[in-house]
């Protein structure tokens, strides 16, 4: 199931964000993010305190968390988005994860089709989102799922890292 998370999720949403780290000193790498400054438990309680935190769950386990809102960085105004839309029209996918342990099983389709179907009935007409480009799994699953390439361009995440993000769009 995938609902609206609660506060007694933010321990569980930290364990998932430090099981992707974890996962990623192994290698392969597939995010640009960075321990301790994001995604962090911090960056799960802003969002859930404007109510645009979800998670997925299983028999009382998290497995997955996502971030949907409206909030499109100020880089995305250097994308040539195909799709026009007013910003109150645009639902924006933030920080979609899934345990590591819990990838492979089509968890973050049932995430991203939960996302599409709630910004719906939010009055949205389009999905945006980005993807650091060396997100091999990311880049793969978005345009297979409906999603178009919009283009890519530099951003300056948190204003900690300069990162090259490939974005994304779908018409609702």
């Amino acid at each position: 199931m995938i609902r609206k998370a609660a506060a007694a999720d933010l321990p569980g949403i930290g364990e998932i964000y430090e099981a992707v780290f974890d996962r990623e000193e192994q290698g392969p790498v597939y995010t640009n993010w960075l321990r301790g400054s994001y995604p962090t438990t911090e960056d799960a309680r802003k969002a859930l305190e404007a109510g645009t935190l979800y998670v997925g769950e299983e028999d009382g386990v998290l497995w997955g968390v996502v971030n949907l809102n409206g909030e499109q960085l100020p880089e995305y105004g250097r994308i040539p988005w195909s799709i026009p839309a007013e910003a109150e029209e645009v639902g924006v996918i933030h920080t979609l994860c899934v345990h590591p342990a819990q990838s492979g099983k089509g968890l973050a389709k049932r995430m991203v089709a939960f996302c599409e179907e709630t910004a719906r009935s939010q009055g949205k007409t389009v999905i945006r989102l980005d993807t650091w480009e060396g997100n091999a799994p990311a880049n793969r699953l978005y345009p297979s799922i409906g999603y178009g390439f919009a283009g890519g361009t530099e951003f300056f995440f948190h204003g900690y890292i300069r990162e090259t993000l490939n974005c994304y769009e779908k018409k609702l």
